[in-house]
């Protein structure tokens, strides 16, 4: 989880909301991905879903079985359903999401009876330090807004 916070460093010095994530197989890094929506000006490019896209490439294939995401926020519905499309073993989970989250807090797509395959789900790993940054982000963008500084 510490790689994913790294990542989501990268997100909040481009002003991008501090969510980072980190694939894992068999005790090694394969892929690393951080929020850019903004900066792409892309609604796609979430940290998981750079993430999914560079460990695919890196293995030669769609299927991530026997991999483990560790992800700084609980992902969206966008995100959740590509973890299970890319038959992730196991999503590890640093803060949870209440308003959007999709892995438990709002619905549960990884861990939902009826699809094909479901996801290991690990919850509240450095959630502490993750809930920190994220909520940092959001007060100092709030006093950016109240005074007039734009990003």
């Amino acid at each position: 989880m510490r790689a994913a916070l790294c990542q989501a460093k990268k997100a909040y010095a481009l002003d991008e909301v501090p969510i980072g994530c980190v694939i894992v197989r068999d005790g090694k890094i394969i892929a690393r991905g951080y929020n850019r929506r903004n900066t792409d000006k892309n609604t796609l490019s979430h940290a998981e879903l750079i993430a999914i896209k560079k460990a695919a490439k890196k293995l030669g294939d769609w299927r991530l079985e026997g991999c483990t995401m560790y992800i700084t926020l609980e992902p969206c519905q966008m995100c959740a359903g590509a973890m299970v499309q890319a038959r992730l073993t196991e999503a590890v989970i640093g803060s949870m999401n209440p308003k959007a989250g999709c892995a438990g807090s709002v619905l549960n797509i990884l861990e939902m009876d009826g699809f094909n395959h479901k996801v290991q789900v690990t919850r509240g790993v450095l959630e502490q330090e993750c809930s920190e940054m994220l909520s940092r982000f959001f007060k100092e963008l709030r006093r950016k807004k109240k005074t007039g500084i734009e990003t």
